[in-house]
């Protein structure tokens, strides 16, 4: 699912495990991606979060795409930060899945975002 992923490819995400409903993906804050207060866009953050959980959600094989997700940002990130998103699987049940992103500056936590998924096809 990732290599044909050209939204997160484009921003310079790189996926960098994706196995068992958890996946790690990085990017670096680019000039791009800081909006006027001169910080990143929190809808960057929020896409990073995304492709790490939606490659943990589709690393058990179906096409399994978000019902929904909400993010909490927790400080600022900035040009040139590199932040990695980590995924967790928390449970699956039926076609549905919830999993736990956090975003992480070094040991510094950036972000907060729980995805919940919803398989389409078996």
């Amino acid at each position: 699912m990732f290599d044909d992923d050209l939204a997160s490819k484009s921003l310079g995400i790189e996926l960098l495990e994706a196995a068992d409903g958890r996946a790690t993906a990085r990017m670096r804050v680019t000039p791009e991606m800081v909006n006027g207060h001169k910080i990143a866009h929190g809808g960057y953050l929020f896409l990073l979060a995304d492709t790490a959980f939606a490659c943990a959600c589709n690393s058990h094989g179906p096409v399994t795409v978000a019902a929904g997700a909400e993010i909490s940002f927790v400080t600022s990130a900035r040009l040139g930060d590199e932040l990695v998103a980590t995924a967790e699987e928390r449970t699956r049940y039926g076609r549905n899945g919830i999993y736990d992103v956090t975003v992480r500056r070094g040991d510094e936590v950036v972000a907060e975002f729980r995805g919940r998924s919803r398989t389409i096809a078996r």
